[in-house]
């Protein structure tokens, strides 16, 4: 205080108080624009509190007189006790709680306040609150030295301001929010303390009341510095899912835990445009169906996007984006999709079937009646067989639709297999024929091992009509690889091969691969051709070391 000289000392108090006082009344208009009525009122009232009191504790210290100085100090302490109410007040307002509203606690505060305003007032006749004398050093002024009421008044007081701050970070702890820069404006707040411990037992600063500083730095941070983490923790509150908060040029602002768990780059993020931290999010707001798939660990889980705009009086000040989690909902629509494509496969391919084998039939018992007309009886009785054989064959084809449509269902539980084992109990339910197997697989899987063999099943059959005289599955890393040495697929679609009604290669043939696949997408893999595989047909079954989404039981 010395290097700044008498003159310096004075005018640094005076700049203080002063700074103080005008800012806590410049920021008054902005905060008669908060939304919230009660909100509006606690934060209103906290700033002119706040102003009024650092402006009767400057006008403590530039009064001509020390009756005036006297009159100006108990004045300050008799605002300067509003400052809690009002604190109180917005705590509660800003946290959603009916403390604000209850009677009962307005009738006890009431009380409190006025039990100690009477003995302020009346302090020039007991002197309990506080003493004063008349000193010219630092500068000339009036020195203040408080008694054990006011310090028991003071403790008071500090404990209701930490009832408030426990209402604050009760709610930002709910809302999954941050809680270090709330713990910054308490830390403020609560450094006036220090200086009026350091005034009362030192001679380095004036024993006076600092508390109208940090009250006014906090109730300006509030409004200014923190308004958007504030309004974004109040207007989230309850809200259990992911959120991310934008101004309004769309840059982000602030985020709850989380959102930072499901996207990790949003740490350092803030400022940053959204299409440029988070473009898969800002490409899904607005779109039809703004679901996001994100993959976490060994599972990917789908959110529906969402976002709000919002306005602080008329202008509109940011947009809320929430994520909230689907994944349940979203995979049983996306396997509803799955089989409602597969039934419409299902169908096609029976009505295919069914066509080809009404025109056998009929074709067969056309040339039955022909020939019985020319007394050729055994081409009458060829042609009754094949038509016979025919319709048997549909049957079975029917049944196997039928018990395919059963089993075409994504799996809810699946168990650890040898598929070793599965591919030699495949192998021997296939008429096989001259067909040669080899296998080179290691190691279990998790699948439902009837599905499985079916798989095998129709991979086999396949090779049999694709005219190969040998097969080799293989399991490599997260696949299935079966390799037959038939006939190319030689420009052919890939695709074509496992779709129902479609005869790829052949008539018969052409249910074997559609089979295939809706085995290997039921445990959560797929199945594809490749095409680069000139030796013949090479089936790939993909992501059996994936995520299924199924259960595992063991």
């Amino acid at each position: 205080m010395v290097l700044f000289g008498l003159s310096g000392t004075f005018l640094g108090y005076v700049l203080a108080y002063g700074t103080a006082t005008l800012v806590c009344v410049a920021a008054l208009l902005r905060a008669t624009k908060v939304e919230d009525d009660d909100t509006r009122r606690g934060l209103v009232g906290l700033l002119a509190a706040s102003g009024g009191w650092a402006a009767w504790e400057l006008g403590f210290l530039v009064a001509p007189s020390p009756s005036l100085k006297y009159a100006s100090y108990l004045i300050s302490l008799i605002v300067g006790l509003t400052t809690v109410g009002a604190w109180l007040y917005f705590c509660s307002a800003y946290t959603q709680r009916s403390f604000h509203t209850d009677p009962t606690y307005r009738r006890a505060a009431a009380v409190f306040y006025l039990v100690i305003v009477a003995v302020k007032v009346t302090n020039p006749v007991h002197g309990l609150y506080f003493t004063t004398a008349f000193v010219t050093e630092p500068f000339p002024h009036l020195t203040v030295s408080h008694g054990t009421f006011h310090w028991v008044v003071a403790g008071l007081s500090y404990a209701l301001v930490a009832v408030g701050f426990f209402m604050l970070y009760e709610l930002f702890l709910e809302a999954d929010y941050d809680t270090r820069p709330l713990g910054v404006v308490a830390a403020v707040t609560g450094l006036p303390v220090v200086f009026d411990i350091v005034g009362f037992a030192t001679p380095m600063l004036l024993d006076i009341n600092y508390e109208p500083l940090g009250v006014a730095v906090f109730a300006v941070g509030v409004l200014f510095v923190y308004e958007e983490r504030f309004l974004a923790v109040q207007l989230t509150d309850g809200v259990d899912d992911a959120v991310v908060y934008l101004d309004d040029d769309d840059r982000i602002r602030q985020f709850n835990e989380r959102a930072r768990a499901i996207f990790p780059s949003l740490s350092g993020a803030v400022g940053t445009p959204l299409a440029a931290a988070l473009p898969d999010v800002a490409a899904q707001l607005g779109t039809d169906e703004p679901i996001l798939d994100r993959t976490q660990g060994d599972e990917t889980r789908h959110y529906l996007v969402s976002d709000t705009s919002f306005t602080l009086g008329q202008a509109d000040v940011g947009r809320i984006v929430v994520f909230t989690d689907v994944t349940s909902t979203e995979r049983r629509r996306r396997e509803l999709d799955r089989q409602n494509a597969q039934l419409e496969g299902f169908a096609a391919a029976i009505r295919h079937e069914l066509l080809n084998t009404l025109q056998i039939v009929d074709g067969r018992v056309t040339i039955a009646g022909e020939a019985l007309d020319d007394g050729d009886v055994g081409t009458a009785r060829d042609s009754l067989r094949t038509a016979s054989r025919t319709a048997a064959r549909m049957s079975d084809i029917v049944d196997d639709l039928s018990r395919l449509a059963r089993h075409g269902q994504t799996l809810e539980t699946t168990t650890r297999v040898d598929p070793a084992a599965v591919v030699e109990r495949a192998w021997e339910s296939v008429e096989t024929a001259d067909l040669c197997l080899s296998t080179a697989i290691d190691g279990e899987v998790e699948a439902d091992g009837d599905r499985l063999a079916g798989l095998f099943e129709s991979a086999f059959a396949f090779a049999v009509h694709n005219d190969a005289s040998a097969v080799d599955v293989t399991l490599n890393d997260d696949r299935f690889v079966i390799s037959d040495d038939g006939t190319p697929v030689n420009g052919a679609d890939p695709e074509a091969f496992f779709q129902y009604g479609v005869s790829v290669p052949d008539a018969e043939a052409g249910m074997l691969l559609p089979n295939l696949r809706t085995l290997a997408r039921t445990h959560g893999w797929d199945a594809a051709i490749d095409p680069t595989y000139a030796d013949g047909v090479r089936v790939v079954v993909s992501g059996v070391g994936g995520p299924s989404g199924a259960e595992t039981s063991t």
